[in-house]
């Protein structure tokens, strides 16, 4: 690997992020400044940890702590998405699919931590 775009981890958090920002900014005027900013900051969080880990990958501990952050706040996301789709149900189309995608990139993030945790050269 390359660079950080060869993760895919990066390349599923980044899309993500786009469609959790596309999705917020059809919020109520009320909620897009509330939920809908803390839902684009938690989902522009993700890709910008492994981002920020992956410059710092010479130093395993802070790769880890950079992509424990990027997991944590893909969690967050899912929390946010799971209260807009159940006070605004109408907003978010295929909204089980897009929390599945997020529960599926946090997995995917935690393995690639644990391959971090037992592989990576410091």
């Amino acid at each position: 690997m390359s660079s950080y775009k060869d993760l895919e981890i990066y390349t599923l958090g980044l899309e993500l992020f786009y469609k959790a920002h596309f999705a917020s900014l059809k919020l109520p005027k009320h909620e897009m400044y509330e939920l809908g900013s803390q839902l684009r900051r938690s989902a522009d969080s993700v890709p910008t940890n492994i981002v920020e880990g992956y410059g710092r990958k010479r130093y395993k501990t802070d790769f880890i702590k950079f992509l424990t952050y990027s997991y944590a706040s893909c969690l967050e996301a899912v929390f946010h998405l799971q209260k807009i789709t159940t006070l605004y149900p109408t907003i978010i189309e295929n909204e089980q699919e897009f929390i599945d995608k997020y529960n599926e990139l946090s997995a995917k993030i935690y393995n690639f931590t644990k391959y971090v945790e037992q592989n990576w050269k410091s």
